[in-house]
C-alpha cells in the first residue's frame, strides 16, 4: 500500500506511519488528531483518494494520500459507500499500528464526504453507522475537511 507525502514523496504504509510517529514524538506535549477521509472524482474512470492527516492541534498538520483508480462508478450511493470503506480500511490499519506502538490514546476520526445539504443527505445515517459501528468517530460536512478538502484536492 503506497502513499504520497506532498513533501517527502512516495512511501510505503510503514514509512508513513514511522513519519507520523516521529512527528508526534517531535512535540509530545501537543494534542493530536488522526483523521482519515476519502473522496472521488468520476471521469472516464473513478479516481479515489484516501488521505491520512496528523493534526497537531493549533500548530499545523501533515498529510499523506493514496490514489486508487477503479472502473467508472455512476451511482452516488456506491461511490460514497466505497469511499467510506476505503477510509475504514486505512483507519483499521492506522489504529492497529498505533496500538502496537503504544499510542492507544490516539483517537482516529473518519471524515465522510456527506452532508445535510445536497444529494448525500439520505446516506448520512448509513455511512455514519458503518463508521461508528467499526469503532471510529465519524465526522460529516462541514466538519469532514479530511474528505472534502484534503482528499478532494488530489482527485482532480
Amino acid at each position: 500500500m503506497n502513499f504520497i507525502s506532498p513533501t517527502r514523496g512516495r512511501m510505503g504504509f510503514n514509512e508513513m506511519m514511522t513519519d507520523i510517529v516521529n512527528y508526534i514524538k517531535g512535540l509530545p506535549t501537543s494534542s493530536y488528531k488522526i483523521i482519515i477521509g476519502s473522496d472521488s472524482m468520476v471521469k472516464t474512470e473513478t479516481c479515489f483518494i484516501t488521505a491520512v492527516i496528523v493534526h497537531r492541534l493549533g500548530k499545523g498538520a501533515r498529510y499523506f494520500y493514496r490514489k486508487k483508480i477503479q472502473r467508472k462508478i455512476k451511482s452516488l450511493r456506491q461511490k460514497i459507500f466505497y469511499e467510506t470503506a476505503l477510509s475504514l480500511e486505512v483507519g483499521g490499519l492506522v489504529h492497529k499500528y498505533f496500538a502496537d506502538e503504544g499510542f492507544v490514546d490516539l483517537n482516529v476520526e473518519i471524515h465522510i464526504d456527506v452532508g445535510v445539504q445536497g444529494e448525500t443527505k439520505d446516506l448520512i445515517r448509513e455511512v455514519v453507522g458503518m463508521v461508528t459501528g467499526s469503532g471510529f468517530t465519524a465526522k460529516i460536512k462541514p466538519e469532514a475537511y479530511g474528505a472534502s478538502s484534503v482528499a478532494d484536492k488530489h482527485t482532480k
